[in-house]
């Protein structure tokens, strides 16, 4: 049996990769930790009645350290180190469509600007047939599925026969950079107030928000809301860059440090674009990472009001380590902490899963629905710039409390979102109209929604899929029914908006009925 380097494979993994080209050094003497576990894979290795696995073991064995570290550092496969960093890199290699997959159909929800796809002509509603003479429809359909047949290397073809109102096209696209936007939607909620839907802090979401700026900027915008609701994070610098858009030179940001990382602190530089004028950000527990840093900060200067509920609370910093074999792991070096001097990261001694079962957990205590419930010790008190109170201890709780509206699940719309009706409907019933003068612009689509009558043809189609509402309960609960099925109605319109328009229109559509964006624009006009 070919002997195999133990210590090399187990010891800890930061002990052989480099990062940003920086070597890490092996430590000088190995601890007691260590020396077990070269003695134990030494027993493995010579002894074992069978020929061991030495790379899965490798690997669960690394993922087990991490895993003893903290919930978020972590080990990537070489396999998966392209598709876990494109997100945030802001492009990726493929054709440029986001797809639902609809009734084992492939169906194209957006054509991203500037990308293949929109080069040759592909639309919103064209249904995928084949992929390179491959059929591409069926119950092996899924997401992974479509993945594999759309994305490759820049500079390859991919032909791709699509099913347009009863008529078959073909279309050749030579694969390319497909630039992956941070910001999804931006518009003029009023004459004077702007709001601008950041989803992620990628390379590119900087010049983003600059030219969203300036267009609203240009239509009257003298407040503006910063959605970062569900907005899990991304690059550091990223969150430093937008944060500087609203701060005075010299403000600090955030800083970090960690036991192998010296204090670094992040100030402004009195360059941002939108260092005077009104300012809301919404946050909820979705809101993670660098969407923490510039809540924080925010915060912590008193610059803008932060409304929602309290952020996720992911605080530790993570830097990316290259492993020999092309893998890398993402570890925790150090924690941010606000100019107030909190720190972000919420506890994880618990454990992992309960640190993962922490929105939940939130839900059953009643901290989404009533704010009276979330209590703070007096040793986590901080004081803005202002001296108003803000409280550490995990996340940023907002100044103005919006809860999570439960009224909105009623049985019926649950069964309807269970059958997936409130997806495919509003497909096809755009795939048969999205022709009609009726809907050819946004305008003309809210003007006539009213004359469509979707409502009784998705309960009809409702009742042929088996769901049937129980009219005895809701008779039972007649401010639940009424409350959920005026949703469910804003729903399904936003549904065919943006299955006729694309995602933007979803939103614009949606915010009627968004208790934390309406809460926003009352704080705005009172200023």
């Amino acid at each position: 049996m070919k002997k195999i380097p133990a210590t090399a494979l187990l010891l800890f993994a930061f002990c052989f990769h480099t990062a940003v080209a920086q070597k890490v050094m092996l430590p000088d003497t190995m601890t007691a930790g260590q020396i077990r576990v070269d003695e134990v894979m030494q027993f493995i290795d010579g002894y074992y009645v069978d020929g061991p696995d030495m790379d899965r073991m490798s690997t669960e064995a690394i993922n087990a350290m991490l895993k003893a570290l903290d919930p978020h550092s972590m080990y990537i496969a070489a396999k998966d180190v392209e598709r876990a960093n494109e997100g945030l890199q802001g492009n990726f290699e493929g054709v440029g469509i986001s797809f639902q997959i609809v009734s084992d159909t492939i169906v194209v929800q957006s054509v991203i600007d500037g990308g293949p796809s929109e080069k040759v002509g592909i639309e919103v509603g064209d249904k995928l047939l084949r992929v390179d003479g491959s059929p591409v429809t069926g119950d092996s359909v899924n997401n992974q599925f479509v993945f594999k047949k759309l994305r490759g290397k820049k500079g390859t073809t991919v032909v791709i026969e699509v099913l347009r109102q009863g008529t078959e096209y073909t279309f050749h696209i030579v694969r390319d950079k497909v630039p992956i936007y941070s910001i999804d939607t931006y518009f003029m909620a009023d004459d004077t107030i702007g709001y601008i839907r950041l989803i992620r802090f990628a390379r590119s979401s900087v010049d983003e928000f600059h030219k969203a700026l300036k267009a609203l900027k240009k239509q009257g915008m003298t407040s503006l809301i910063l959605d970062l609701r569900g907005n899990t994070g991304g690059f550091l610098d990223i969150a430093y860059g937008m944060a500087n858009e609203f701060l005075e030179r010299g403000q600090l940001v955030v800083y970090q440090k960690g036991r192998r990382t010296p204090r670094q602190d992040f100030r402004c530089n009195g360059r941002g674009n939108w260092r005077q004028g009104g300012l809301v950000v919404l946050i909820d527990e979705g809101s993670a990472s660098a969407s923490e840093i510039v809540a924080g900060a925010i915060q912590d200067w008193d610059r803008g009001t932060l409304i929602g509920r309290r952020s996720f609370g992911k605080g530790l910093v993570q830097r990316m380590f290259s492993l020999k074999d092309g893998g890398q792991i993402r570890l925790t070096t150090a924690r941010y902490y606000t100019p107030s001097g909190r720190c972000i990261q919420r506890p994880y001694d618990e454990g992992s899963d309960v640190y993962r079962e922490d929105v939940n957990n939130r839900y059953k205590h009643g901290e989404l629905v009533n704010a009276d419930s979330i209590h703070f010790a007096d040793s986590l008190k901080y004081t803005t710039a202002h001296g108003r109170t803000v409280y550490g201890g995990g996340g940023i709780m907002p100044d103005v409390f919006v809860p999570i509206d439960t009224m909105r699940l009623s049985d019926y719309f649950i069964s309807l979102r269970g059958k997936g009706l409130l997806n495919t409907f509003p497909q096809h019933w755009a795939d048969m109209h999205r022709k009609g003068k009726e809907v050819k612009t946004f305008e003309l689509f809210m003007q006539n929604y009213d004359s469509f009558g979707l409502d009784s043809l998705l309960e009809a189609e409702a009742i042929e899929k088996g769901v049937v509402r129980d009219r005895e309960k809701e008779a039972t609960e007649p401010e639940r029914t009424a409350h959920s099925d005026n949703y469910m109605r804003l729903m399904l319109k936003a549904q065919v908006a943006r299955c006729l328009f694309g995602i933007e229109y979803y939103y614009k559509v949606m915010k009627d009925t968004d208790d934390g964006y309406q809460k926003a624009l009352e704080v705005l006009r009172k200023r």
